[in-house]
C-alpha cells in the first residue's frame, strides 16, 4: 500500500555518499525531502539533481534536508556528482543512498508497476525507480507526495513552493490557495469564526462566506 499524507515516514538505514544514514535520526528536527530517480549518469537525472544542487541554499534556509535515492552504488553517486557539478555549476552537496537492495524504492513505493509482474516478465528497467518526491516533516509524518514518470523531469521550483506552503501551514488553521506563492494572501480555515480569525490574523478579505482571505503572516 502506498504511503499516505500524515503517515509516519518508513525508518531505514542505508549507505550513502554521506556515510551510514538512519533515516529518522538524521532528520533530526527538521523537513527533509527524499526524491528518488531511475538511475544515475542518465540525461534527465543529472538536470534534476543540478537543479536541486543549484537550490542547496534555498533549502538550507527553510531547515530542510534533501536527500536522493537510486539503484546505483555510492561509488556510482560519487563520480556521477562530478557530471552533476559540472552541468550545474553547483556542488552537489547532499546525500543520495544506495538502494541496490530497492529496500527504501520498497518502502516508500517508488516503483513502477511493472516491477510486480512475475519474475520471468521483467526486465531490468521494469525495477527502476520513477521520480517520486516526499516531503516529511520534523514529526517524521510524510506532509505531501508528487510522482512523475521516468520520462518527465520534475519542477523542483514548484517543490520549493509546496515546501513554502506546507511549512506556512503546518499546525496553524490556514490553508494556501491554487498557484500561491510566499507573500500573498493565505486562506484562514473555517475553524475560526470571522472574529477569532480577525483577532489572530487581522481584517479579512471575504470573497465567500467559507472563502476567507487574510495577509501573509510573516
Amino acid at each position: 500500500m502506498s504511503l499516505r499524507i500524515n503517515d509516519i515516514a518508513p525508518d531505514f538505514t542505508a549507505n550513502s555518499t554521506e556515510g551510514e544514514i538512519h533515516f529518522h535520526d538524521w532528520l533530526g528536527d527538521s523537513y527533509a525531502i527524499i526524491f528518488s530517480h531511475p538511475r544515475d549518469f542518465t540525461p534527465v537525472c543529472t538536470t534534476e539533481f543540478g537543479a536541486v544542487a543549484q537550490l542547496a541554499g534555498e533549502f538550507e534556509k527553510r531547515n530542510t534536508k534533501v536527500i536522493g535515492v537510486s539503484v546505483d552504488s555510492v561509488d556510482d553517486h560519487l563520480k556521477w556528482k562530478n557530471d552533476i557539478a559540472q552541468f550545474a555549476g553547483a556542488p552537489a552537496n547532499f546525500a543520495i543512498i544506495d538502494d541496490s537492495d530497492l529496500t527504501v524504492a520498497k518502502a516508500y513505493d517508488m516503483l513502477p508497476a511493472e516491477y510486480y509482474l512475475p519474475t520471468e516478465g521483467r526486465t531490468p528497467a521494469h525495477s527502476a525507480t520513477v521520480r517520486s518526491v516526499f516531503i516529511i516533516g520534523p514529526d517524521k509524518k510524510v506532509r505531501l507526495t508528487m510522482t512523475y514518470p521516468m520520462s518527465i523531469g520534475r519542477n523542483f521550483a514548484e517543490i520549493l513552493r509546496a515546501l513554502d506552503a506546507v511549512r506556512k501551514t503546518d499546525g496553524v488553521p490556514l490553508a494556501t490557495p491554487a498557484n500561491w506563492v510566499p507573500g500573498q494572501d493565505v486562506i484562514v480555515a473555517l475553524a475560526l469564526d470571522d472574529a477569532a480569525a480577525e483577532a489572530k490574523y487581522g481584517k479579512l478579505d471575504k470573497k465567500l462566506p467559507y472563502l476567507r482571505f487574510a495577509k501573509d503572516p510573516a
